[in-house]
């Protein structure tokens, strides 16, 4: 693996102590071969917390203490502007590292040069079997959601992108938000599947009331700023493979994912592969699908178009066809056999 330039971790803090000494212990038992200094962000947590950081090791630990709550956005934009960098692992405090997964990292960001941001595996992605995906160059998976909890970024591109965006205040989606907006600029967000950390979920808000309030409010913001991210495909096919769709179908399923989308992939069989973390594969079938539009009850969550590959049994296709009708969605088809590579799609 090519040799490593210096590289900075960021923790932004905020009361839950044993988790967030937790997390500074496995990073430094795991990571320091790897980095350099460790900013800790204190968002004017408890005493409790404030005292334990206080008693932590300096060296290559700088603590800095905020006079008043930001939230995770502010935090984590004050803590990378201390540093020099060219990479920056972010790291919420209830993360727990197990491996020294950055020489994998900084490889992979090596690997692919439009690659801004690349994130480790972990218990958060155990309902994707990413052996599915198509695997890019270093060997990641690309996805077009970002996930805040831990993830290695070129410092200089967060800079340029102006950081975490503080409209979103004291917690969820400016995550999410700051890689719409990589994207839109031409970078890409990747998972690496052999790198690994533990993410408890909840250390700092818990999941009551102000946690879901808090979702539901920057929910909001962030589709009213990303609208084609509430872009929902159903799409059907018979025993047709990926490799075998054509090049105007890969064309359109990478317009939806670019602009944040999802595609659920319907066919007979498990699809063998899959393009990225926003595309899922079920079992054709009806049932399947009229359960798929009942439990989106969400409008973000809402099957929103059905495409149509030729090869899907002509009853499967009548029955959605007429449901699709019913509920008003738009409906793309593929009269071509999927093979060929010149086959355009219509409208009905």
């Amino acid at each position: 693996m090519p040799a490593m330039p210096p590289i900075d971790v960021v923790i932004p803090v905020y009361n839950a102590p044993a988790l967030t000494r937790r997390c500074i212990d496995s990073v430094v038992a795991c990571l320091s071969p790897s980095i350099r200094f460790i900013f800790i962000q204190d968002d004017a947590s408890g005493m409790e917390t404030h005292a334990m950081l206080d008693q932590l090791p300096r060296g290559r630990i700088r603590v800095h203490h905020a006079r008043e709550n930001q939230g995770f956005g502010a935090s984590v934009n004050e803590a990378i502007s201390r540093s020099d960098a060219c990479y920056v692992l972010v790291l919420n405090s209830d993360t727990v590292v197990g491996e020294d997964f950055l020489p994998l990292l900084y490889a992979t960001l090596v690997a692919d040069s439009r690659l801004a941001v690349i994130i480790p595996a972990g218990n958060d992605f155990a309902g994707y079997d990413l052996n599915r995906y198509v695997r890019q160059p270093g060997g990641y998976v690309q996805t077009h959601r970002l996930r805040g909890h831990a993830f290695l970024i070129r410092r200089e591109v967060f800079r340029d992108a102006n950081g975490f965006d503080l409209a979103f205040g004291r917690g969820y989606y400016e995550d999410v938000d700051l890689g719409r907006r990589l994207n839109k600029r031409g970078w890409r967000v990747g998972v690496h599947p052999d790198a690994h950390i533990q993410h408890e979920g909840g250390g700092s808000f818990g999941r009551g009331r102000s946690f879901k309030k808090l979702v539901r409010r920057n929910r909001k913001l962030f589709f009213s700023r990303h609208p084609s991210a509430k872009r929902n495909i159903l799409l059907l096919s018979g025993d047709c493979p990926l490799a075998y769709f054509p090049s105007s179908l890969l064309e359109a399923l990478d317009e939806v994912f670019c602009g944040g989308g999802y595609v659920y992939w319907l066919s007979p069989e498990a699809a063998g592969m899959l393009l990225c973390l926003q595309m899922r594969s079920l079992l054709s079938g009806v049932d399947a699908a009229v359960r798929l539009f009942l439990c989106s009850w969400r409008e973000d969550k809402r099957i929103s178009e059905i495409w149509i590959l030729p090869d899907v049994p002509r009853v499967r296709y009548e029955a959605l066809t007429l449901w699709a009708r019913i509920c008003g969605l738009r409906i793309l088809t593929w009269e071509r056999v999927p093979t060929e590579e010149n086959c355009t799609p219509r409208l009905l």
